[in-house]
């Protein structure tokens, strides 16, 4: 495998909504390079960047695949994205590994609500966009149209750099604006344009359009513009300059087109992304929590890990970027994050499950090494003696958590381990026992990601678990001042038991939880006894009064109580805690708290009503709105309760167009005819609580 320098690199992320034809594309890209030797297909489950046995099984991307190809004598490290809601956030991990973005839109669906989230992305990171028109083979594709949308709804000046020649069935070639030249395509798979003459009945089209580019690209600069308004047009080496520097510096969005199902209009896709994009040494530098880290050979070692993924054969996988200096293989680097060493054996580059072996990785350069010991997902790692921290990606807490229960003892023995390994492969994961209903919670984005992961850990690891609803953790608590006394006394025949005591309970804040203080004045109760009493109160309080819940946010002041020489203990004044604890309750006005989520909706506008609509059936409280582009994002609070369903509800909803983030927020009391429901299923539930002994 040949060994690039950065300035030879390209690293593409390819981004977009979901079935807009990222993979198809990417395939196409590698045919045409020579990479395989037929053009693979989603459908056949056979693409070089989907080999992951839930991807073939689902035929959706469901993390990052990375292939490279080597054109015109640079590399191309294409990072395969993920592109619905629930695997979103991998899109993000890879954005920040690239130096630039080519965001695949289909030609008749135009821009969609991960194709926003996508772009935004991508202006987080601070890297230019290319935009690809695909599907234009399609019914109904549409070319201008669809760019159209993009300048609408994105907010960026998009430019066609290209004209597609026909469209739908019609669709058999490219006009490039650049070279001005046209190009057709055979339906062979093969990638390969014959030129030919810009179609006359194109002309004037061809025209407006070179004119509408070289104006973009002459508005970029003051320099270029004043050439431009002298002569009306830009001598070629200008132009293309003008145009590689406004692409970097994201001052316009150039856009081609093609159809990657049939492979047409990718050799001049691979053609201008040689050319045009940054190389990840001209882009310069890094951001770090420190400041910019140059993007150089000559700088001492520097990387950071962007992915992190689990093979049968090799074990962990570990992939990453290095930003200075150069990796050899077997060097020893320094993870700052763990404080440890790593010895980066056997290091290579990635072709979809295919590991490639290197000699050394230059600044700018992607790998992969595997068998890492402590370094994970957004490790920072280098030379000792020069510490570096790059920023980590930021992941939305998990959407929602289901409880998973292992199907046999086996399982879960086994289920720790494996979901560990799991968790080092998804950072958008969550796993942990809710220590109210003991359930174990696996979170994430929504069912389709759950599911995916119960397989995963069947599949790889050969453990079975069920997803359920989780347990609602409801609470108790009480709305107003009491005064209650519990006394306890048993004659036995010998020693026997007496603890008596007085309380005076008080609702707190919500979230303050139990508090409790006392009063006792000339030796009324022992100071011995007293934590006992605190004991009493706190154990009948975890044990809940109307439905088996914990009882939360209240105070108990013991003011008062008696005691025996000989029979008082400490076990007696627990148990009369307990007793003034339940006396206190029926007084209190006992009332039953639910958690309530925040949450955030995103999706198109046209579907506001019935989001709304659905979330006030659902006791929802709207917080607020606003527009992003074409999308409308409603803010609001609900019962967790009323939300166990909601991913698959909003997909039917929104034709699968629309995506939420849930976490929660805080408790309140449930509504008495909720509450009324909830309590009577509680106690049919029960199998039965301990009593106070008398």
């Amino acid at each position: 495998m040949q060994v690039f320098n950065g300035k030879d690199v390209r690293n593409i992320a390819i981004a977009g909504h979901g079935d807009h034809g990222k993979t198809s594309l990417v395939a196409a890209m590698l045919r045409t390079a020579g990479v395989t030797n037929r053009l693979t297909s989603v459908d056949e489950g056979n693409t070089v960047t989907d080999f992951d046995e839930e991807e073939i099984a689902r035929k959706v991307s469901v993390s990052t695949g990375v292939a490279h190809i080597e054109w015109d004598k640079c590399k191309l490290n294409l990072l395969d994205t993920p592109g619905y809601n629930i695997f979103i956030n991998d899109a993000k991990g890879a954005m920040i590994a690239a130096d630039c973005a080519l965001i695949v839109v289909d030609a008749v669906a135009g821009p969609e609500v991960q194709t926003e989230k996508v772009w935004a992305f991508a202006e987080e990171y601070g890297i230019p966009r290319i935009l690809f028109i695909n599907k234009m083979a399609r019914e109904r594709a549409d070319f201008d149209r669809a760019l159209e949308a993009v300048k609408e709804h994105l907010g960026k000046p998009a430019v066609a750099v290209q004209l597609p020649i026909g469209a739908e069935k019609d669709f058999r070639g490219i006009v490039d604006l650049v070279e001005m030249k046209a190009y057709e395509y055979e339906r062979d798979g093969s990638g390969k344009g014959k030129e030919i003459p810009i179609p006359a009945d194109m002309a004037d089209q061809v025209a407006a359009a070179r004119e509408s580019l070289v104006e973009a690209v002459a508005e970029t600069s003051e320099e270029l513009l004043n050439l431009y308004l002298e002569e009306m047009e830009l001598p070629d080496d200008k132009f293309r300059t003008g145009l590689h520097n406004a692409v970097r510096n994201s001052d316009i969005v150039p856009a081609l087109c093609g159809a990657g199902i049939h492979n047409m209009g990718t050799d001049h896709l691979l053609d201008f992304l040689v050319v045009f994009p940054p190389s990840p040494i001209e882009r310069g530098q890094l951001e770090t929590e420190d400041g910019p880290q140059k993007i150089t050979d000559d700088a001492p070692l520097s990387l950071f890990v962007f992915k992190t993924a689990a093979d049968a054969f090799s074990g962990r996988l570990t992939y990453f970027k290095v930003v200075s200096g150069v990796l050899h293989n077997d060097d020893q680097v320094y993870n700052f994050d763990r404080e440890a060493q790593e010895k980066f054996s056997r290091i290579s580059v990635m072709q979809g499950k295919e590991m490639e072996q290197v000699s050394e990785i230059h600044a700018g350069d992607i790998g992969v090494v595997a068998k890492l010991k402590e370094t994970l997902t957004g490790d920072s790692l280098g030379e000792k003696g020069s510490p570096v921290n790059f920023k980590k990606v930021q992941i939305p807490p998990p959407a929602i958590a289901y409880a998973i229960e292992p199907k046999t003892r086996h399982d879960e023995d086994r289920l720790g381990p494996a979901v560990h390994k799991v968790l080092e492969e998804d950072p958008s994961l969550d796993f942990h026992r809710d220590p109210q209903t003991h359930q174990f919670l696996l979170g994430g984005n929504g069912q389709q990601h759950l599911e995916v992961i119960v397989s995963r850990l069947k599949n790889r690891y050969n453990v079975e678990v069920e997803l359920k609803a989780p347990s609602i953790p409801y609470r108790e608590t009480i709305r107003r001042n009491a005064d209650a006394q519990g006394r306890h006394k048993k004659q036995t025949g010998g020693h026997g038991q007496f603890g008596d005591c007085k309380i005076r309970m008080e609702p707190t804040g919500r979230g303050e939880g139990f508090t409790f203080s006392d009063e006792i004045f000339g030796g009324a109760i022992p100071k011995t006894y007293i934590p006992a009493v605190e004991k009493g109160i706190l154990e009948a309080s975890e044990r809940g009064y109307l439905a088996g819940f914990p009882v939360v946010d209240f105070k108990v002041v013991l003011y008062d109580g008696s005691y025996h020489d000989v029979d008082s203990s400490e076990m007696a004044f627990k148990m009369a805690g307990r007793k003034a604890f339940r006396a206190a309750m029926d007084l209190a006005g006992p009332a039953l708290l639910e958690p309530l989520m925040a949450v955030e909706i995103a999706a198109p506008m046209d579907f506001s009503g019935d989001l709304m609509g659905d979330l006030n059936s659902r006791r929802g409280r709207i917080q607020g709105m606003e527009t992003k582009g074409q999308s409308q994002i409603i803010r609001a609070e609900a019962p967790m309760s009323e939300m166990l369903t909601y991913a698959n509800d909003l997909t039917s909803m929104t034709q699968g167009r629309g995506s939420f983030t849930m976490e929660f927020s805080r408790y309140d009391f449930v509504p008495a005819q909720s509450a009324e429901k909830i309590i009577a299923a509680a106690k049919k539930d029960q199998t039965g609580e301990a009593g106070d002994d008398d």
